[in-house]
């Protein structure tokens, strides 16, 4: 059995600032993962160090080769945090960098080499993977979020657990969590989902949301929960419903 956790750069970083880690997150995140480990597929998001950089160099809109040097430097930077936090945490994992296996076409992804991450699994090491900037066949670059890669691997490896860990309680409308929301009931609250607290360049919960609507549609449902609360992850990777789910339209 597949599973797919994503812990967005919001727990693990400082949104506000650049390059700078919450090590205390990191070292927690890693050791709850660690109670459960096998068949596991981890991506976290960028937060500071991912996004700031990107925005500096205004990579939505721009093709800047100094920029993506620097973006990229950075996100691996975070993503070898994690792989560290999770080897003290007695979990073997090693990175994966999407800028060096997956192609983009107009910021989607076309292509993924997807072998050495099945290999992974199949030996016991959890391949860690992260937002990042990838080549693209259209713009000559783009960023590929942790969600976008979220969606991928869940329908390529046919996952069937796939948790989103943001800083939030889910989708929040009025200040409280949805239990849950499909395509078809999304117009009712699509104009009080918001987006994302500090710099985000991907899109925040709106974009989080509309990848994990599209897996939702392909049959694979997925939780969007609190990573901050400590035990959520470990509940959250054994299946459990909380936050809000992502339903298929019936």
């Amino acid at each position: 059995m597949t599973r797919i956790l994503k812990i967005g750069g919001s727990i693990l970083t400082d949104k506000s600032r650049e390059l700078v880690a919450r090590p205390e997150e990191i070292s927690r995140i890693a050791h709850e993962i660690s109670t459960q480990p096998d068949d596991l597929v981890l991506v976290h998001g960028a937060g500071s160090f991912g996004h700031i950089p990107a925005r500096k160099y205004c990579l939505s809109q721009e093709f800047s080769r100094e920029g993506l040097r620097v973006t990229h430097n950075s996100v691996a930077r975070l993503c070898e945090l994690v792989v560290e936090a999770l080897g003290q945490a007695g979990v073997e994992s090693l990175p994966v960098h999407p800028l060096s296996c997956l192609q983009l076409h107009s910021g989607r992804i076309e292509r993924f080499l997807l072998d050495p991450i099945k290999e992974m699994l199949k030996n016991g090491i959890i391949p860690v993977l992260h937002g990042d900037v990838a080549m693209d066949l259209a713009r000559g670059a783009a960023i590929v979020s942790g969600d976008q890669l979220v969606t991928y691997l869940a329908t390529a490896l046919q996952a069937e657990v796939v948790a989103v860990g943001s800083n939030v309680d889910g989708v929040l409308v009025s200040g409280r969590p949805l239990p849950s929301i499909s395509r078809k009931n999304l117009p009712e609250f699509e104009n009080a989902i918001g987006g994302s607290a500090g710099v985000d360049v991907t899109g925040g919960m709106r974009g989080k949301l509309l990848e994990l609507l599209d897996l939702a549609d392909l049959g694979i449902e997925s939780v969007i929960f609190n990573a901050g609360i400590e035990g959520n992850i470990a509940r959250a990777l054994n299946g459990e419903t909380l936050g809000t789910r992502i339903r298929r339209s019936k």
